[in-house]
């Protein structure tokens, strides 16, 4: 029987194998063992013990010799650890100043571990440098700036802030997921929205930077049904309401 809540029972190893498996489906349409065994260089016969245990959390339906799919369940938790992954190499790369494949290796390391408070602090740092005329603060362009002087070079003040506009009305937040056609395309700026809505948002992956297209519209008006970096979604009006872009 599946476990009640499938993300109690994940060790990091089978979180890995799950985020591989959702991201081979999104690039090949099909995850197969040699596929899995190739992107996680092990061997193939390493891998069926993992599967198996996927399958009895209920969050992949697997045959011997046959494709792998991901239940709801399973696609939801894959998620989950892929959104944290993201923001992780976001903080690490655009914050730390690391080098992409620095933060991709480090990021695989600490998303296992990140608490949902955490990732929601991390995400709205990114939503504050996103609103920030700029889009990246003054602090900020100074601490890269030493990033990048020798270790023994003379501290200096920082530069003062030119800006003169207050960040949280600097930048145009005023269009909503909901005012977009369908078919156009935008970037996700804000979540405006609070507790497990917001929550379960980011977990689908709804980051700042993320990209967004509008499919259509139920007559209604609700459903919304869209395309987050790769995979199709559909949102309550609501929640769409909520999700505050820059159309491209």
């Amino acid at each position: 029987m599946p476990a009640a809540n499938p993300s109690l029972s994940l060790t990091v190893a089978l979180e890995d194998y799950l985020e591989t498996i959702f991201e081979l489906i999104q690039e090949r349409m099909v995850a197969r063992v040699r596929d899995i065994a190739r992107a996680r260089k092990v061997k193939p016969g390493s891998v069926t013990p993992a599967l198996k245990r996927l399958q009895e959390l209920g969050l992949i339906d697997y045959e011997q010799r046959e494709f792998i799919r991901l239940t709801p369940d399973g696609e939801r938790e894959a998620r989950r650890v892929l959104s944290r992954h993201r923001v992780l190499v976001g903080f690490l790369t655009q914050v730390l100043d690391l080098d992409p494949a620095t933060a991709d290796q480090d990021a695989c390391s600490m998303e296992h571990h990140l608490s949902d408070p955490t990732m929601d602090r991390l995400v709205r740092l990114f939503e504050f440098m996103q609103t920030c005329p700029e889009h990246t603060p003054a602090f900020l362009k100074e601490f890269h700036r030493r990033l990048r002087q020798p270790a023994d070079a003379p501290a200096v003040a920082c530069e003062q802030c030119e800006q003169r506009r207050e960040c949280d009305g600097a930048a145009d937040l005023n269009i909503s997921l909901v005012d977009l056609s369908p078919g156009r395309e935008a970037t996700v700026r804000q979540v405006r929205a609070k507790g497990a809505v917001r929550q379960r948002l980011l977990d689908m992956g709804m980051l700042p930077g993320a990209p967004i297209r509008v499919e259509r519209t139920a007559p209604s008006g609700s459903p919304i049904w869209i395309t987050l970096h790769t995979y199709q979604l559909s949102l309550r009006r609501q929640e769409a309401e909520g999700i505050l872009v820059e159309p491209r």
